[in-house]
């Protein structure tokens, strides 16, 4: 269902699966139904989510500054071994080895895919005398490009007190962090 004004289109005998926008801005093009094809590849590799955009980065770097995570007044992780992902619109994120984090992990119920990273799977984590569903994220076998990340544990600063070198930091803003505030109440 489209609420743009256009007409479907069959892509490759398949009916309905794309959709010419009437825009003469956008003559010549057509929007395609990501699901209504059998596999997506860029070139031979195949790709289990969107296609990745050309000039988005992501990129990994070390510090040893001192990152601690907090949750209700209680330490859940502290580590001088973290590991910035910085990631091209999206805010800066902190990876802790597994060792570092101070809380249990218990296996959440969120499964999610990013084309540049790969898998995630979520963790939850007792802190304040209660169960804090999702809180935190691991790519246990990420894609090649990712691997400084793999089975490191990275913690929803939206939801988090985040400390780095002693200061906390400011919680990110944006429309990831009002989705996360609607489905978890942060």
């Amino acid at each position: 269902m489209h609420t743009a004004a256009g007409e479907p289109v069959s892509v490759d005998g398949r009916a309905g699966a794309g959709f010419r926008l009437a825009d003469a801005h956008l003559t010549g093009y057509v929007a395609l139904d990501f699901d209504a094809f059998d596999a997506w590849y860029e070139e031979d590799d195949r790709i289990a989510g969107h296609p990745r955009e050309p000039f988005h980065r992501v990129d990994v770097r070390r510090s040893a500054r001192p990152v601690r995570i907090e949750l209700d007044g209680e330490v859940v992780a502290d580590t001088t071994n973290a590991r910035l992902l910085c990631e091209t619109s999206l805010p800066l994120r902190f990876y802790l080895p597994r060792e570092d984090v101070r809380a249990e992990l218990h296996p959440g119920s969120m499964r999610t895919y990013c084309p540049y990273k790969g898998h995630a799977s979520s963790w939850s984590v007792d802190a304040g005398g209660r169960r804090h569903e999702d809180l935190g994220w691991s790519y246990e076998q990420p894609l090649p490009d990712m691997g400084a990340v793999a089975g490191l544990v990275a913690f929803w600063d939206e939801r988090v007190e985040v400390f780095v070198d002693g200061q906390r930091r400011q919680r990110p803003g944006g429309a990831l962090s009002g989705a996360l505030r609607d489905e978890f109440g942060v």
